[in-house]
């Protein structure tokens, strides 16, 4: 089994987060602060460096306004 970061999947949800974070007008600092993490932290995510947990997607979900189905094929 491949690593999950590495899953055609891992990367369809990092460009939708991406993708909506962008549509949402905002910009990494802004969500890091609303996230109560760093402006590297949301970096490291767009960037596939880092897992989502169905939580922390939930809550990107939450602040970019779409529903959990956008980000997920």
């Amino acid at each position: 089994m491949s690593k999950v970061i590495y899953s055609k999947d891992h990367k369809y949800i990092v460009g939708q987060l991406k993708k909506a974070r962008q549509e949402a007008g905002l910009e990494q600092a802004e969500v890091a602060k609303l996230l109560g993490r760093t402006q590297s932290h949301i970096s490291k995510v767009e960037a596939g460096q880092w897992r989502i947990d169905v939580v922390a997607l939930k809550e990107f979900a939450r602040i970019y306004k779409k529903s959990i189905d956008y980000f997920l094929k």
